[in-house]
């Protein structure tokens, strides 16, 4: 990879599916609750991968899907305890405001815990005004729900660009879904449309700083066309 290849693509806008969570807890004999816990863990690292990393602008995480929430009562409380808990350090952790770090939560803010509602708030409030970096966590998030709500806004005002009516509007450069499964699971499908797509085949609290690098190496190699 030349220097000339990699300092073309700047500002870039990575998505994240980190899948797998379940399956390694099922394959390592623990509770799905450490398999959560130690998904989450790998967020954290993975975020502090990406700072190090000057082309990268933005990161949208599918932290929560609204398929999600279909599963057992138990294990969507346990979601919503871990990112509770996550929310909580964020709006904590110093790094946020020494990085500049905008901090947006979204999705179907209908059906988030009161308290999550909270810490969403007051975590939006203390990063408004941040436009170093930009992390965006979906939160019983689902693209056709955000292109739905997308087409009601622009009925309502038919002067409004769809793509400025969407829970993002910057759209992707880079997706990455671990987990072994190759499909995009209703992420970010409009956002997505011209992005390069890397499947790993790692589960998520598996996945290495390695194989990060290994994939952007592998993107800055990709010639973007954008259908021409």
């Amino acid at each position: 990879m030349t220097d000339d290849v990699k300092t073309k693509k700047t500002g870039i806008h990575i998505g994240l599916i980190p899948d797998g969570n379940r399956r390694y807890a099922l394959e390592h004999g623990k509770h799905v609750f450490d398999g959560h816990l130690e998904g989450a863990r790998r967020i954290e690292e993975f975020l502090d991968w990406c700072e190090e990393y000057p082309e990268i602008k933005m990161v949208s995480i599918f932290a929560l899907s609204t398929e999600n929430l279909n599963r057992s009562a138990e294990e969507v409380q346990v979601l919503w305890n871990v990112y509770k808990n996550e929310l909580r350090k964020l709006l904590k952790d110093p790094r946020v405001r020494e990085k500049k770090i905008k901090v947006r939560v979204l999705g179907n803010d209908g059906v988030w815990k009161p308290e999550i509602k909270e810490i969403v708030k007051e975590l939006l409030e203390s990063t408004k005004s941040y436009s170093r970096y930009v992390l965006n966590l979906l939160l019983a998030y689902g693209s056709k729900f955000e292109i739905k709500q997308a087409v009601k806004e622009t009925i309502k005002k038919p002067f409004t660009k769809l793509d400025k009516a969407l829970y993002v509007k910057e759209p992707l450069d880079l997706v990455i879904r671990t987990g072994r499964q190759h499909r995009l699971s209703n992420f970010m499908l409009y956002q997505a449309s011209y992005a390069e797509i890397y499947f790993s085949d790692t589960l998520w609290p598996e996945f290495s700083r390695q194989e990060f690098d290994k994939i952007m190496g592998w993107y800055f190699e990709q010639q973007r066309k954008y259908g021409k």
